[in-house]
């Protein structure tokens, strides 16, 4: 396991302009590297200026996850942000519901919901307007057209889009009322409480604006969760409700309340006690199973935290009929989930 590194200079990013940084400690990933240290950059945007050549390694390209060595020299470079490409694009849609006024689905983990910097296509929103064409509320704006809520891009599960402004108008009550249920699976390190209800109140991380933190005097936000099992490691497998939506919720509760959720790379790298429930984890999955180790690395080096929305359940705006949706783990924290229980 990689230390984590001593504070270092916060920079921006100037478009077309290029940022030198001086490597001073060895081992880190170059896209975590840069990330730490250009809080404007996220982790995914500097993985695509690095697939696309605009952050290099002593002029030399390498790959995200190059390990920087010290003494070398990374210049990053950030293109103009091109024009938001709003044309539909055929990109499967797994649906698991759809009438004149909405429509509820799967999101895939690795998928951004709408258009953003350095996402101007392959979105969710990318997906829906082939699929509807104009057929999606515009209540939420030109760029997010149908969208009532978001699940982050590497968390997987059911979500509900709206079709039209009254359907979009409606649900908007209920998410502003927290009538809707909304359940998660996920596993965290560390030995969760059987059952328990989390107030800590959220805003940006005044240390870190790319991340949020538990903050005095910040947005409510509700996380009841009840543990579902124990496995070895130590870690839990858990089941949270969202009673507030605000953003990476579930993964700032746990993570504050030092249970880091298993591939976080963003908040497990936020507390102490976090890291090292993770690491002794892994020491002890590496003894145990050499597969299931080499996944859960994968899947913290891609950060795809293992977090998935499986209830979603609403009174339909329109008709006023109850819709509850389960969407099952899906295959690659189904995968993992299996060979854990495996090694007890």
């Amino acid at each position: 396991m990689h230390g984590v590194p001593p504070p270092a200079p916060r920079l921006s990013a100037p478009v077309n302009s290029p940022t030198t940084l001086r490597a001073e400690e060895s081992e880190e990933r170059l896209d975590s590297f840069v990330a730490a240290r250009v809080p404007s950059l996220s982790r995914s945007r500097c993985q695509q200026l690095i697939e696309s050549g605009q952050i290099l390694v002593d002029g030399k390209t390498k790959r995200s996850n190059y390990r920087v060595r010290a003494g070398e020299t990374v210049e990053i470079r950030v293109p103009p942000a091109a024009p938001v490409d709003l044309r539909g694009e055929d990109i499967p849609l797994h649906i698991y519901h759809e009438d004149d006024d909405l429509v509820v689905l799967e999101k895939p983990a690795g998928m951004v919901v709408h258009p953003s910097a350095g996402h101007g296509s392959g979105t969710l929103v990318h997906a829906l307007l082939h699929r509807y064409g104009g057929g999606l509320a515009t209540i939420g704006g030109e760029e997010r057209p149908g969208i009532i809520h978001r699940i982050d891009k590497n968390t997987s599960g059911v979500m509900v889009v709206t079709r039209t402004d009254r359907a979009h108008l409606g649900l908007a009550e209920q998410f502003q009322k927290h009538s809707l249920t909304r359940r998660y699976l996920g596993l965290a390190w560390g030995n969760v409480p059987a059952s328990g209800d989390w107030l800590d109140p959220l805003a940006r991380d005044p240390r870190d604006r790319q991340r949020i933190a538990v903050v005095p005097g910040g947005r409510r936000a509700r996380t009841e969760f009840r543990r579902k099992e124990e496995l070895p490691g130590p870690a839990s497998l858990f089941e949270a409700e969202l009673h507030t939506g605000r953003t990476h919720q579930i993964r700032v509760h746990f993570s504050h309340h030092g249970f880091p959720l298993v591939g976080d790379a963003v908040y497990t790298a936020a507390h102490r006690s976090g890291r090292l429930k993770k690491e002794a984890g892994l020491r002890l999955i590496a003894g145990k199973s050499p597969e299931l180790y080499r996944k859960l690395t994968a899947l913290h080096d891609g950060g795809r935290q293992f977090l998935h929305a499986h209830v979603l359940g609403f009174v339909h705006p329109v008709t006023g009929g109850e819709m509850r949706f389960e969407s099952p783990l899906p295959a690659d924290l189904r995968e993992i989930l299996g060979l854990w229980t495996a090694i007890r």
